[in-house]
């Protein structure tokens, strides 16, 4: 696997329970208290749990990533030329969205005022091509619906069509706003948290709990950004992919797929492992997964996984399904330009089978200018994004 050049971001945006920019995600995971609050949204009556990380007076999800996506170009100073040579890749639940979606310049299963119908059913093919045509963006469009890595691969997928050339610039958006359907799976298939706190790599660790996500990132190739003046705010050095091919659900405790992605991710930034000086792990606070993803690292790592800090902002903003890759990418790239390490919150104590240096208590100081993002779905699929600081 060759070394490619890094690739640069030069503009992000989010949205979470954390509040609205990328500013409010860093000020948030920095204070380390948890955004998990009652969810008003829908009724949880007979639900086991009754809590999420869900922001007050959200829009429609088509509306939050439409204006995630402006956020973001307008962030990199992309005027309407540069939109209209940029593809979009787009990272959400796969199959018709439950939110109707009624962008007026559509004329497309159209209702009486021009636009979609109300209550149309929307698949998310279609949903892209709706925002790319919104937004002014006039590339080709992707989709990917693969669970918790759908975000972080449509990232790995953008670094590299810019790398070869496929294209100048790519617009990464993903969202999950929590809804009825998916908490209701998790809160029957007993995964969230029944005591109302994630505690990633923690003693006494109960589940995961769910969180809004709706972000969005510009990336470009560094000739692309040069000539039209763009300055990056961080860039991709490298990415890797890998499965386990143990369980339908449960992680392969060894944690070897994600070994791979990291080593991979590594191999093509040219670096070593004591490059990495900081890990926004997948932790979702589950007792499978996080054992799996500290073996992961220390067959990754070697003898570093235990002095290289570590923390799961999941503990913080919640578990964004499909957007969690982009949000915590966000959220990693925001930590590094501003030189503190986010708290992982919910600590009670350290489990032996978890022997990693984790950022409890208070952010911690930025030592190197490189870290990485990870993250695992069902059917043992991982990633891993090595982003550093521009």
């Amino acid at each position: 696997m060759a070394e490619r050049e890094p690739v640069p971001i030069v503009g992000s945006y989010a949205v979470s329970a954390l509040g609205r920019g990328v500013d409010a995600q860093l000020a948030g995971v920095l204070a380390g208290t948890p955004a998990f609050r009652p969810v008003r949204r829908f009724d949880t009556t007979g639900r086991r749990v009754t809590v999420a990380a869900t922001l007050p007076d959200v829009g429609t999800l088509p509306d939050e990533l439409a204006d995630a996506i402006d956020a973001a170009c307008r962030a990199a100073g992309l005027d309407a030329a540069a939109r209209a040579e940029s593809a979009l890749l787009l990272a959400t639940h796969g199959g018709p969205l439950s939110q109707p979606v009624a962008f007026a310049d559509d004329r497309s299963r159209t209702g009486p005022d021009g636009g979609l119908a109300s209550g149309a059913d929307v698949e998310v093919p279609a949903l892209a091509g709706h925002l790319a045509r919104r937004c002014g963006l006039g590339g080709p469009t992707r989709t990917y619906t693969s669970a918790c890595v759908s975000a972080s691969t449509a990232v790995a997928d953008a670094a590299t069509m810019i790398g070869r050339g496929d294209v100048a610039r790519v617009v990464v958006a993903a969202g999950y706003l929590v809804e009825p359907d998916q908490f209701a799976l998790f809160d029957a298939g007993r995964a969230l948290a029944a005591d109302g706190a994630v505690r990633p790599f923690s003693a006494g660790r109960q589940g995961l709990l769910l969180g809004d996500g709706v972000a969005a990132v510009v990336l470009e190739s560094a000739g692309a950004a040069r000539r039209r003046g763009g300055t990056p705010v961080a860039t991709v050095c490298g990415w890797g992919r890998a499965g386990d091919a143990y369980h339908p659900c449960q992680p392969d405790p060894q944690g070897r797929g994600l070994a791979r992605a990291v080593r991979a991710a590594l191999r093509r930034a040219g670096l070593e492992a004591a490059a990495v000086g900081y890990v926004n792990a997948n932790a979702t606070g589950t007792g499978f997964s996080d054992a799996s993803e500290a073996a992961a690292l220390r067959l990754a790592l070697g003898d570093l996984a235990g002095r290289v800090p570590v923390s799961s902002t999941k503990s913080v903003h919640g578990h964004a399904l499909e957007a969690s890759g982009l949000l915590e990418l966000v959220v990693t790239v925001q930590a590094l330009r501003h030189g503190k390490l986010p708290v992982n919150a919910g600590w009670l104590g350290p489990d032996e089978a978890c022997p990693l240096d984790v950022v409890t208590d208070a952010p911690r100081p930025v030592t190197t200018p490189h870290a990485l993002t990870l993250n695992a779905a069902f059917g043992g699929a991982n990633t891993a994004l090595l982003v550093g600081a521009p």
